[in-house]
């Protein structure tokens, strides 16, 4: 799988034709009046019921994965007698589907009770039938945008794209999308994949068509934008890391977030690693949870899903810098414990991200498969 910030002085995109499109994961203007999290009576009922059926398997959820280590192991402490099956941490999206079609009739560990996967995923989920329509008792703090109205799935965790800045080599961070094409920075963008094939570096293609006034329909803006930067000599045709970033050979990462401020945790100051927000435009990335519709142990399953979208859950997400999806939600309840709070940025500028619909990332997912070659003509190597 598949996956908090410096924020810059403000930089108008000179290149965007048009203006972006309009924040789209707007979450309730009030804090809501009931419990923010289920009743003890209730989940302890639930409890009883999943420890009857004994077993939970997830698929996908590495430890090092926005904090799944510490969720697993807290969820299994805090309901003992659940018997824990940790299928293919290392799996895709893609293999999660495959996971659930290939055990409708298995009643066995192998089929997966919860899947977490990408948005584009989202049609295949409800359209395929392969989720079991389930609300958790934080259901009305969850974005509307963010969540299917029948329950089917909802968003889990979000991103946005940003800039990870190595301060040693790059002393003048770029501020926003347009500022990756100035000559200063030659030889040191990279992209976090192949945008042949990689989601991400697929979905920073889509971003930056956006911010230049393309939509899903029409990423050309976005490819140009690549084209540009490869032209020039700015983008190194390597998939950027971690490693890259830290020996300065793409000191400029465009990369999730979450996985850039754990880049900045890992390196300590050595080097020193910016994290920059692109002012004029951000692009939210999210993940979905769904309860799989043929699951042998649909009880384990809720329980699961209601400790994550607890406030206990929630934060455990937040520690590994990923953004869970209530996240306004817990600022305006003040319930982030300071510590964390002070690694975050002001929650102001999440309220501005654009998020695309499921729909919309795998449209623009395709058409930035299918013409990269053509259009930016640059190969991306390992």
């Amino acid at each position: 799988m598949l996956m908090l910030f410096v924020i810059l002085a403000v930089v108008v995109v000179a290149c965007a034709p048009a203006p972006t499109p309009a924040p789209t994961a707007a979450p309730p203007t009030a804090a809501p009046k009931a419990p923010a999290d289920p009743s003890a009576a209730a989940m302890a009922k639930l409890y009883e019921e999943a420890k009857k059926e004994g077993a939970l398997s997830t698929i996908a959820l590495p430890d090092d994965w926005l904090n799944y280590g510490e969720i697993k192991k807290t969820f299994f402490a805090k309901f003992p007698g659940i018997k824990y099956t940790d299928l293919d941490p290392q799996a895709g999206s893609q293999d999660e589907i495959n996971a659930i079609n290939a055990n409708k009739d298995n009643k066995g560990p192998q089929n997966p009770d919860v899947v977490d996967v990408g948005f584009a995923f989202a049609p295949t989920l409800k359209n395929d039938g392969l989720c079991m329509p389930y609300k958790v008792a934080t259901w009305d703090t969850i974005p509307t945008a963010l969540k299917d109205p029948d329950g089917c799935w909802y968003g889990d965790y979000y991103g946005v794209f940003s800039f990870a800045v190595n301060k040693s080599v790059i002393k003048n961070a770029p501020m926003d999308w347009a500022d990756l094409l100035k000559p200063e920075y030659k030889n040191s963008i990279a992209i976090a994949g192949d945008p042949l094939s990689s989601n991400q570096a697929q979905q920073s293609v889509y971003a930056a068509a956006l911010a230049n006034g393309g939509n899903h329909e029409n990423v050309t803006p976005g490819l140009n934008f690549f084209a540009t930067l490869a032209k020039s000599g700015n983008l190194v045709p390597v998939i950027g890391d971690q490693s890259k970033l830290a020996k300065g050979e793409t000191p400029i990462l465009i990369t999730w977030d979450y996985l850039a401020l754990g880049y900045k945790d890992i390196l300590k100051g050595n080097p020193e690693i910016e994290v920059v927000i692109p002012k004029s435009f951000v692009f939210g990335g999210v993940y979905i949870q769904a309860i799989n519709k043929y699951s042998p142990r649909p009880n384990a399953a809720k329980l699961w899903m209601e400790f994550l979208y607890s406030d206990e859950g929630q934060l455990l997400w937040l520690k590994g810098y990923g953004h869970p999806i209530r996240y306004d939600d817990l600022v305006k309840r003040n319930v982030i414990p300071a510590e964390l709070a002070k690694k975050l940025p002001p929650a102001e500028l999440y309220s501005k991200a654009f998020f695309p619909t499921g729909a919309q990332v795998s449209a623009a997912r395709k058409l930035v498969g299918e013409n990269w070659e053509k259009v930016v003509g640059t190969k991306i190597a390992k």
